[in-house]
């Protein structure tokens, strides 16, 4: 599934352009390099994500094409959660 999609899917981000725009200005990692929006996202991939302040880092745990409001916290496990200091730097 596309990494765009998947942040939506999640709620990680609250909407797929978001998720397109930062993963476009490389705050999105997967696996520890920068990904594009289109970039596959499988279970096992870890994801490090920095938005809003925060770095947060999380491992794929499933991939469905939909998912419930209730059901988007079982396609991830968060693995650290991290505030950006003052000078943007965490």
């Amino acid at each position: 599934m596309r990494l765009d999609k998947w942040l939506k899917l999640s709620r990680l981000v609250k909407r797929r352009t978001l998720a397109h725009d930062a993963a476009e200005a490389g705050r999105v990692r997967v696996g520890g390099k920068p990904a594009k929006p289109s970039t596959e996202v499988r279970i096992g991939d870890e994801l490090e994500i920095d938005l809003g302040g925060k770095i947060t880092r999380v491992k794929v745990l499933a991939a469905p094409e939909h998912v419930s409001a209730q059901g988007a916290k079982e396609l991830y496990e968060v693995l650290s959660q991290q505030d950006k200091g003052p000078t943007g730097e965490a």
